[in-house]
């Protein structure tokens, strides 16, 4: 299945554990789950706060970890960006950062996410695909 659906992907806390400025642990399935989305023909974006040597470090680290970014820090190789005429928001279809609302879920479950299009909600602390969840009995005439 090939696609032109964009991924904005976070480093620190979600590639790799947070040790910033050094490179952390890698996350379970990380990799295997980025190769996959990118087989699939997703485009992958680098998207963190690392700049000069320290974001070069991670992309050369994903680099030999079989990960070639579509755009590291912006929306497409070789844009210019212009902070008087653009934002600095991605163009991205989805954003895959630790500091998501209910934290971050993990490669397995982000991966069934995007690929079975699985709507979901936050509970506290809790990322809850919809499927998952208890049906509520209806209380009223509409809900």
């Amino acid at each position: 299945m090939l696609n032109n659906k964009k991924i904005a992907v976070d480093f620190d806390g979600t590639i790799v554990d947070d040790a910033y400025p050094a490179i952390g642990k890698t996350k379970i399935f990380a990799f295997e789950t980025l190769k996959k989305l990118q087989a699939q023909g997703f485009r992958l974006i680098l998207w963190t706060y690392r700049h000069g040597k320290t974001l070069d470090e991670a992309v050369e680290f994903c680099r030999q970890n079989g990960i070639e970014f579509y755009a590291v820090n912006s929306s497409f190789e070789g844009e210019v960006f212009d902070s008087e005429t653009q934002s600095r928001k991605l163009d991205a279809d989805w954003f895959i950062d630790d500091r998501n609302l209910g934290g971050f879920p993990g490669w397995g479950e982000i991966y069934n996410i995007i690929n079975e299009r699985i709507e979901f909600r936050v509970e506290g602390k809790e990322v809850l695909a919809y499927s998952k969840l208890k049906k509520e009995k209806k209380k009223g005439l509409f809900w």
